[in-house]
């Protein structure tokens, strides 16, 4: 049997990592951990229940009432908000607006980071988000850094949520990735930024299948 890595991947919004990730994953017969949607689950919870961000006593008894998990759907690893598969409700446009707010409390990060780490010590991981590679695995294998052209990110996701009947105007995605960018990257704890030792791919004119390949190989040689 082949020894099993870890892999992280970092990078802005709409860069393409979770279809890198998921596609590296099923690849590899390796488990994919979506940590993005683990803070988008969060911020949904925290929405539904009227938490406000800046209240760090409503957020930390938010807190205690998440539970988080991971079930295999077919060959797909998908996430459980207390027991309840959420997919559609992650990508809202109410969730795009807030996740960097609540992403931002060290609390919810402490939390989440915890919960990542313990679930890929046993190799066999593909993980991505803003600070997989320099916070929760920085003994990962392989690590990548995503970059790509703003307004090839603003096209891709719109037609995200158009396919999902969700709507948005270029406009306000563009506004929105404006500001997420700002504070994924100037945050106290953990901002976004490249870990030394990631390599560097941007992804503005690659094909899927070419980024694919190209991260397949790189795989191929750590394993």
């Amino acid at each position: 049997m082949r020894k099993k890595i870890n892999i992280a991947i970092d990078g802005y919004s709409g860069c393409g990592k979770s279809t890198l990730a998921k596609a590296l994953a099923q690849a590899l017969d390796y488990i994919y951990i979506d940590s993005g949607a683990m803070y988008r689950a969060v911020t949904y919870h925290m929405i539904q229940c009227g938490v406000n961000h800046l209240d760090d006593h409503e957020v930390e008894k938010a807190l205690e009432n998440i539970h988080l998990n991971f079930v295999r759907l077919g060959n797909v690893n998908q996430l459980t908000l207390n027991g309840r598969h959420l997919e559609n409700e992650l990508r809202t446009m109410a969730v795009n607006e807030m996740v960097s707010h609540y992403s931002t409390i060290s609390r919810v990060r402490a939390k989440l980071v915890q919960i990542q780490r313990e679930v890929a010590a046993q190799k066999g991981f593909v993980m991505d988000g803003r600070d997989i590679g320099t916070v929760v695995l920085k003994d990962a294998e392989l690590k990548l850094f995503l970059i790509c052209d703003m307004d090839v990110r603003v096209a891709r996701r719109k037609k995200e949520l158009d396919e999902k009947n969700i709507f948005a105007t270029f406009e306000s995605v563009k506004h929105n990735f404006i500001e997420r960018d700002r504070i994924d990257s100037t945050r106290e704890d953990s901002p976004l930024q490249q870990a030394p030792d990631a390599i560097l791919i941007d992804n503005s004119y690659l094909g899927s299948e070419e980024l694919f390949r190209k991260a397949l190989d790189l795989a191929y040689e750590r394993i």
